[in-house]
């Protein structure tokens, strides 16, 4: 895989032979038991970067929120469909990566003030331990590390379903989120407004919209 870069190259595997669950049906049967058919994608799997997004959001001024994403990063994924304790996660970003679509507010996340990406090129996610905590949503326990600071965070994230595309890919998709408070990874930096209160807020909330897709054998 190549690090650090918006896409990725994919050889083509031979569509999945598992029986597939039926349109309409529940990921899992209840909570706490996996859906049999969910064996199938147990593997090794990355993240797709021309379909996902690893972002942010934060309360600006009291009165707006400001939403950004890291477009550079290389994951690695398991899967476990027999057993989601077994199933990990790691992903590393590039904090020079960041956008929120206004360069001179991407040039100032990316400084000193911030995540100084010249001093800490790297920010990353691994997780500790994996649980089903409901029909549809696994509860990943990991640990996140920014300016070279690791914290325990707790992510929901919510199974969407999983295809084979028109090229042979084998898919998965799952919506994620989990909110911080950035002063204990050290970015305390703030200015006050005259009303009150800070410009911008310490509660950041980190949201994962992935599609995964099946990592080739061979």
């Amino acid at each position: 895989m190549n690090l650090f870069t918006r896409g990725a190259s994919f050889r083509r595997s031979a569509p999945p032979t598992a029986p597939q669950p039926p349109v309409g049906s529940p990921a899992f049967p209840a909570a706490g038991l996996p859906n049999p058919a969910l064996a199938a994608l147990t593997g090794e799997w990355m993240i797709d970067p021309a379909h996902s997004r690893i972002g942010f959001s934060v309360r600006h001024a009291l009165v707006t929120t400001v939403r950004g994403a890291f477009t550079e990063y290389e994951s690695r994924l398991y899967f476990d469909g027999h057993d989601p304790a077994r199933s990990r996660a790691e992903i590393v970003l590039s904090t020079a990566s960041v956008d929120t679509g206004v360069e001179q507010r991407d040039v100032h996340l990316v400084g000193r003030d911030f995540l100084d990406a010249r001093t800490y090129p790297r920010m990353g996610f691994t997780s500790t331990a994996v649980h089903l905590a409901g029909p549809d949503v696994f509860r990943m326990t990991g640990d996140l590390t920014i300016r070279e600071t690791t914290r325990p965070v707790v992510l929901d994230l919510t199974y969407l379903g999983h295809v084979t595309d028109p090229f042979g890919y084998e898919r998965a998709g799952f919506d994620g989120t989990t909110t911080i408070d950035r002063s204990e990874w050290g970015l305390t930096y703030n200015a006050r407004l005259a009303e009150g209160g800070a410009m911008v807020s310490e509660k950041v909330r980190l949201q994962f919209d992935i599609a995964a897709i099946r990592t080739p054998v061979g």
